[in-house]
């Protein structure tokens, strides 16, 4: 007599269900009262050179402005790459 081995049934497990919560409310951020934009460096460095007949230098344009060289350097190659501004010599900039 060859005993035949029997399967138990694995206990079945749990499953609770998921229970729905409630989205949280969405917090909305009240923004700060806007500031009246001035010019921009565009605007001020354009306005210093259309002064001038000869042009102006990067030197110069950073005294009259007040910005850095990296901020006047950066307006002016961008100013020059529209068309804006032309160099009749090395260095000099003057309104086209």
């Amino acid at each position: 007599a060859v005993k035949k081995a029997v399967k138990k049934a694995a206990p079945k497990k749990v499953v609770k269900k998921a229970v729905k919560k409630a989205a949280p409310k969405k917090v909305v951020k009240k923004s700060a009262p806007k500031k009246a934009a001035g010019p921009t460096a565009a605007q001020t460095i354009l306005k210093i050179i259309g002064r001038t007949k000869k042009g102006l230098n990067t030197a110069a344009l950073i005294e009259k402005s007040g910005f850095n060289a990296k901020k006047v350097q950066n307006t002016v190659f961008r100013l020059k790459k529209q068309g804006i501004i032309t160099t009749p010599t090395k260095g000099i900039y003057v309104k086209a």
